[in-house]
């Protein structure tokens, strides 16, 4: 199929990492053109993203741009793009939304000596995001899906100054790497059997032959999941997500929203065709797991950023439970609109932050309506959205999942709908308690609306928040997995058609925001300090302690590691090195400085030896 305009999609690509190799080599003493060179970049991509889509269109048939970049034997591959719906509608998502967020942050950062240093690293992870968008074949995607790895490590570690963001840039990085093993092993294992790695050559394969992967069809799936519970912090490798809130609040958001966490859901997207039913049923358990477990975890967290933390993690199980019970389309619907409200949230977090003089303790806020008003109502529509109330967007993306729940698992949907209460208890409490009541410190007293740069960002985000479940995205990816399906093409036909498609998925669910909101109203409303310890005792600690998975893991995995270094340390030093190594050359070392006590140069010594010779071996003769 020929396409127009089909240079853009490269343009859109490289134009990031452009911008961060001028400002790295070139203009990082100048703050402002820094700034100006990665906003302009990943606005670029956005509007070239909208021209390519206006001279195209969106096509299910996935057409592909490429160039041979490998040959070696059977081995061929392309560097090429795939230009499919899936594609181009998270080029719009990455760009758009990372737009926004660069915008924000050239206000949020305007003080910090790196502010060029920290641009740079943004637009090198727009690039490598875009890359995993964009890939056509496992390894590209693979090598982008590293490139995340360095980026997040980058900017999560970008204070490195302190002890703690340090750590929390090596934990992401290394837990990552957890899951990029099981990921590599699976891109080897599809390799092995179908001998191939480009999707659309897989796909084909597979649908001619549903098959051909055999014995190892689970096994080869839940490999390649293994790099989606490291990138979209799936339990149990879900401990480095909370902590990479040590980095600055904008990369919290561009993290949690449009970049590194959705990479593992739309990984999974991508590859859905190679999931067997036995994947599948194990994916939609972790994903069930994960969302239950951080909604709890979320419940009696202090830390503003942790809270909203714990909030993506508990939404990524959404989206990963989506894809295990045959869903992909309800996954990715529910990754595009949580990045609208929950960057918003994260970006609204950090207005609260850099007006509190960086205090993130939300019981040391409180009273914050009337100092920040745009601040509030938009952080109020991002929760309201987050909570899935009709007529936001995350009321459709999140009915479309428990619709989906409810016809494959009973228990999973039941696990949905206590997440949702969750959810809505949660995200009021922040609200009930940073936002209303009386002021509890000086900092909260003294609290000002953000710059415009700062303001601006939150209202698009806003409106998208609002109108991002009727603008036809849960049709597109539809689309993509079922040809057969028919949604609504009017604005009262989407409204209306999650209570015409599965009413009892839409109604319970609404219920349950209903009961999470009452709930938090009777606790939080007019606090002074946290009623829920009192009522719950132990398991308040247990929640606020995050169930002590980093504890576990610091008594066993961890120790368990750092003893096996310490035997190993001990056999290299002292048997390899020690008695292998230095004591053979000990010894050969002794035995030559003895011989060299022979050799003095003294005809006398000489002549007295060459005697003393000759009488020893007389006497062994003569002695017989």
């Amino acid at each position: 199929m020929e396409m127009k305009l089909a240079f853009l999609p490269w343009l859109i690509l490289f134009l990031p990492l452009l911008a961060a190799a001028v400002i790295t080599l070139f203009t990082s003493r100048d703050k402002r053109t820094s700034a100006s060179l990665s906003v302009s970049a990943v606005v670029l991509g956005f509007l070239g993203t909208l021209v390519f889509l206006l001279a195209n269109g969106f096509h299910p048939a996935a057409p592909e741009v490429s160039a041979t970049w490998l040959e070696i034997g059977e081995l061929d591959i392309p560097f090429g793009l795939r230009l499919d719906a899936l594609s181009l509608m998270m080029m719009l998502v990455v760009t758009g939304v990372g737009g926004a967020i660069h915008i924000y942050s050239w206000g949020y950062m305007a003080e910090d000596r790196c502010f060029s240093r920290y641009f740079a690293s943004l637009s090198l992870f727009t690039f490598s995001m875009l890359g995993i968008v964009l890939a056509n074949n496992f390894i590209q995607m693979f090598i982008f899906w590293e490139l995340v790895g360095v980026s997040s490590y980058l900017l999560i570690g970008f204070w490195y100054e302190k002890a703690s963001a340090a750590d929390a840039a090596k934990k992401a990085f290394l837990t990552n790497r957890v899951g990029d093993f099981g990921f590599i092993l699976g891109i080897l294992t599809v390799w092995g059997v179908l001998g191939s790695l480009h999707f659309a050559t897989l796909q084909e394969t597979l649908a001619a032959n549903p098959a051909a992967l055999g014995a190892m069809a689970s096994a080869a799936g839940l490999l390649i999941f293994c790099g989606a519970v490291g990138k979209s912090a799936q339990f149990p490798l879900h401990v480095w997500l909370p902590d990479a809130m040590e980095g600055p609040t904008p990369v919290s958001a561009l993290i949690h929203a449009a970049t590194m966490v959705a990479a593992g859901v739309y990984m999974l997207a991508r590859v859905y065709f190679l999931l067997s039913v036995d994947a599948l049923t194990v994916i939609a358990w972790i994903g069930g797991i994960t969302a239950l477990l951080a909604a709890l975890i979320a419940i009696q967290q202090n830390d503003i950023k942790r809270i909203l933390a714990y909030s993506t993690l508990s939404q990524l199980g959404y989206m990963v439970m989506a894809v295990g019970v045959h869903a992909p389309a309800a996954g990715m619907f529910h990754l595009s609109t949580h990045a609208f409200f929950k960057a918003l949230l994260f970006l609204g977090a950090g207005s609260v932050i850099h007006a509190l003089h960086h205090e993130q303790d939300i019981w040391k806020m409180g009273g914050l309506r009337r100092k920040m008003p745009v601040t509030f109502w938009t952080f109020m529509v991002g929760t309201i959205a987050l909570a899935g109330v009709w007529p936001l967007s995350g009321f459709f993306s999140k009915d479309s999942i428990l619709a989906a729940a409810q016809h494959h698992s009973l228990p999973l949907f039941g696990i949905g709908l206590g997440v949702a209460a969750l959810t809505t208890f949660y995200m009021f409490r922040l609200v009930f308690v940073a936002f209303l009541g009386s002021q509890r410190t000086e900092a909260a007293g003294h609290a000002h609306e953000s710059p415009w740069v700062m303001v601006w960002p939150l209202r698009i985000l806003a409106t998208f928040s609002i109108i991002g479940g009727v603008i036809g995205i849960e049709g597109l990816f539809a689309g993509l997995y079922d040809h057969g399906a028919e949604h609504p093409h009017t604005l009262m036909g989407r409204l209306f058609y999650p209570f015409a498609h599965a009413p009892v998925a839409a109604f319970i669910g609404l219920a349950a925001v209903a009961a999470g909101f009452f709930a938090a109203f009777k606790l939080y409303s007019g606090a002074a300090e946290d009623p829920l310890p009192g009522r719950i005792g132990a398991l308040s600690r247990w929640m606020r302690d995050r169930f002590y998975f980093d504890e576990l893991y610091e008594a066993t995995v961890i120790r368990l590691q750092d003893t096996t270094a310490a035997v190993v340390d001990w056999f290299d030093r002292w048997l390899v090195g020690g008695a292998a190594v230095r004591g053979t050359a000990g010894i050969a070392n002794l035995i030559g400085q003895a011989l060299r006590l022979v050799q003095t140069g003294s005809l006398q010594t000489y002549a007295f030896l060459l005697v003393l010779g000759v009488a020893v071996v007389l006497f062994i003769v003569l002695g017989r």
